[in-house]
């Protein structure tokens, strides 16, 4: 376990040149997957527990707008997104009563960036500051921080072949929002092709993986 921290974390560091190229993608894509579940969830007639996660009216602020607010000030590395988006896996799968939707989507985006920050990078914002960014007071911050350790059985750590298949996963519908939206996309968007580094190496046998047919269903869910 410790072992696999070290090589988490210095991977980390490796990572953020070659990941800042693409981190404008992968931010698209994240909201692209997120926004697309949340609506789907919204849409379902299915029995979905009320949380601390849940605002009264959904908020007025795009999925995509939120999670690029967060990225400008919360300074965090660029793999904490995507060990962010394991985590959110991961509370979807188990907590199965709970899923992602319009009304909490926003929340969850924002705690489980903090989370990972606090889990992956050696310095970080404390939860007051992540509290302003998020738009929420302090004291909400600290509950939804526990709530959702607990929501994910406190499992932080990340392995390596993990990270690189959900990295695989994200490179996927990056490549495809290309394809559909080629005529409108921004050059800022733009896919850089010669973006090749063991991020993208894939562990077709990781279980915890949105690269699988069944994991696709939860948080990538058409």
């Amino acid at each position: 376990m410790a072992d696999e921290q070290v090589q988490m974390q210095t991977m980390n560091q490796d990572l953020e040149e070659p990941m800042a190229e693409i981190m404008p993608s992968v931010l698209t894509a994240m909201s692209y997957l997120l926004q697309r579940v949340s609506e789907t969830n919204d849409n379902l007639n299915q029995n979905q527990r009320i949380s601390g996660f849940n605002g009264l009216t959904k908020p007025c602020i795009s999925i995509r707008n939120y999670l690029e607010r967060i990225f400008k000030y919360a300074n965090c590395s660029y793999s904490c997104y995507i060990v962010a988006y394991i985590y959110l896996d991961r509370f979807v799968k188990k907590q199965p009563f709970l899923p992602i939707n319009s009304f909490n989507v926003h929340r969850l985006i924002l705690t489980s960036v903090l989370v990972s920050a606090k889990f992956m990078d050696d310095l970080s914002y404390n939860n007051g500051y992540y509290a302003k960014v998020g738009g929420i007071s302090r004291e909400e911050m600290n509950m939804l921080e526990l709530d959702f350790l607990f929501g994910i059985g406190f499992q932080l750590n990340v392995t390596v072949p993990t990270f690189n298949n959900y990295c695989c996963f994200l490179q996927r519908e990056m490549v495809m929002l290309m394809k559909m939206k080629s005529l409108f996309l921004e050059p800022s968007l733009s896919f850089r092709s010669s973006f090749k580094t063991k991020l993208l190496m894939n562990n077709p046998h990781e279980e915890d993986s949105l690269s699988t047919h069944h994991n696709e269903k939860q948080l990538a869910a058409a």
